[in-house]
């Protein structure tokens, strides 16, 4: 029998798309030649995803889940919105998100964690791509926790429960009632999603977006013409209003669009009678930051049918 090396199974890998077991099987099933067990994995239908691998996906699915004072999210895509309507693939994302809660958010520990039917995630996404026939990918997973309070969850525009396009989780420490803190929670959850905060805190925003925007407002002040000292005051305002609108607990509440975010979680610790401190939260919004492939469906069609277009 062949010698399997990490280096042989990671070359079939690359080539045929399908997870590390299955290479590995291939391999040993095929005495380390790696014609053959591509061959193998191609009757298996488990290099089906080495054809589709290229194609970009940026739709699917956003799942949340929660259990206690822990939330998880997790996004999953595939190349079309149809897709999202699979029920398979609905499953399999309902399936990684429970997994996520119960052991992390680190997407490629998370890939190697065991599912219900007792393979991997890798292993099961790699045999959806498959079965389902579209290029598909775990992207993006987090996990939030809180010692007391609550973590809540919140699905905007729900496809199926704990599943749709964009998913939020807002952490709350208290010892006030889970009543309030569910509310709370919810209120502020359709905030984050709706205002696509980009940070929690003015403090935590990234210095690269707010060096890009202090270069633009740079610019566009020296157009002005004046004096130096004013254009840096002019800048240093913009970049103080641009930390402003982009930190969640500055931001002005969508509901009222007056009070700060600050100030209605202060309130609401009031009311209650016991502090509230927003301490985290994730905003999980489908295909965001991906580039999607533009297609001239006009164009396919006369492809398709040989008439060239005017």
């Amino acid at each position: 029998m062949a010698d399997i090396t990490a280096a042989m199974v990671k070359d079939l890998r690359e080539k045929s798309g399908a997870g590390m077991m299955d290479c590995k099987k291939a391999l040993s099933e095929n005495a380390g030649d790696m014609d053959q067990a591509m061959d193998w994995l191609r009757t298996k239908g488990l290099a089906a995803a080495a054809k589709k691998s290229s194609r970009t996906a940026a739709e699917g699915l956003v799942g949340v889940a929660v259990s206690g004072t822990k939330g998880a999210a997790v996004e999953v895509n595939s190349e079309t919105d149809f897709v999202a309507k699979n029920d398979q693939f609905q499953s399999f994302v309902r399936d990684v998100t429970q997994i996520a809660l119960a052991k992390g958010g680190d997407i490629e520990s998370l890939k190697s964690q065991a599912m219900p039917s007792g393979k991997t995630v890798e292993e099961v996404l790699t045999n959806n791509v498959a079965t389902i026939g579209e290029n598909q990918s775990l992207r993006r997973s987090r996990t939030l926790e809180v010692s007391k309070g609550a973590v809540v969850p919140y699905i905007h525009n729900a496809a199926a429960p704990g599943l749709g396009k964009i998913g939020v989780l807002v952490a709350l420490e208290s010892e006030a009632s889970d009543e309030v803190l569910q509310a709370l929670g919810k209120q502020l959850a359709m905030h984050i999603a709706a205002a696509f905060p980009k940070a929690l805190n003015e403090a935590d925003l990234d210095e690269s977006e707010i060096e890009r925007e202090r270069a633009i407002a740079t610019e566009k002040a020296a157009e002005s013409g004046k004096p130096a000292d004013i254009i840096a005051k002019m800048v240093e305002g913009g970049i103080a209003k641009y930390r402003k609108e982009h930190a969640l607990v500055s931001q002005l509440f969508v509901m009222d669009g007056k009070t700060k975010i600050s100030d209605v979680v202060a309130k609401a610790g009031k009311d209650a009678g016991a502090e509230i401190k927003l301490v985290d939260y994730v905003r999980f919004q489908l295909g965001e930051g991906i580039e999607k492939e533009q297609s001239d469906f006009a164009a396919e069609v006369a492809a398709a049918s040989g008439v060239p277009q005017a």
